[in-house]
Order: C-alpha cells, then sequence, then structure tokens
C-alpha cells in the first residue's frame, strides 16, 4: 500500500513542502491515519469517503469551511473507521481520549505528552 498522493487529499491544508499543521494532534491524527491504511485496517477509498461525510455533514451544520476546522473533521473520521472496525470499541476510545487530556492538562507547556500504559480490557 501506497501513502494518498496530494490529488486524492484536495482539501488537505498545505504549501509547497507538504501538509500543514497547526497544532501537534493534527500531525498524529494525520500520521495515525497514514499508518492504519498503510497497514490494511482500511483502504484510502474507505478513508476519503468517510473524511468526505464528516466534512459534508460538517457544512451541512453550518461549517464555513474556512481550513480551521479541516483536522476536527478528520479526526472524526479516523475515529468512526477505528470503531466501525472494530479496531478500538467506543468505551475504550472514549477512555483513552479523557486519558490523554488528562495528560495535557497536567503537562507543563512545551514539554511532551506522556500517557500511562493501557490498561487491560479486562481490568
Amino acid at each position: 500500500m501506497t501513502a494518498p498522493t496530494a490529488s486524492e487529499l484536495p482539501s488537505l491544508p498545505r504549501d509547497e513542502d507538504g501538509p500543514v499543521f497547526r497544532e501537534p494532534w493534527e500531525a498524529q491524527a494525520f500520521a495515525m491515519t497514514l499508518w492504519l491504511h498503510e497497514n490494511g485496517h482500511f483502504t484510502w477509498t474507505e478513508w476519503a469517503e468517510r473524511l468526505s461525510t464528516e466534512i459534508t455533514a460538517a457544512q451541512e451544520q453550518g461549517d464555513p469551511d474556512q481550513g480551521d476546522t479541516y483536522y476536527l473533521h478528520w479526526l472524526k473520521a479516523l475515529e468512526g473507521l477505528v470503531a466501525e472496525k472494530g479496531l478500538l470499541g467506543v468505551e475504550e476510545l472514549s477512555d483513552r481520549k479523557a486519558a490523554w487530556a488528562k495528560a495535557a492538562a497536567a503537562t507543563p507547556h512545551g514539554q511532551p505528552i506522556a500517557l500511562p500504559p493501557a490498561l487491560p480490557s479486562d481490568a
């Protein structure tokens, strides 16, 4: 499997060097998506359709599509595919998001965010 081309991600915020990210989490969501695709968890067509659906739904709800919400749609699409494919359950995904928010709030500005190790699902 190969990484997508620029034409396969037409609305991706980019400059002449490639994708542009406003926040570190955007780059992480981008990288996770590519990794999951490259490791066969979903096809690029599945991904593109899911992202398009999320963007269209947001626009129908009034998102002005000025580029500043693109990765929010990306993340929602990624979470949806991860749940749909059974890679993480909805509860586990929610728990991980909560752990991330707690770790981010406890981390001094400029320092890497460290998550505690994941607990076994039967814990």
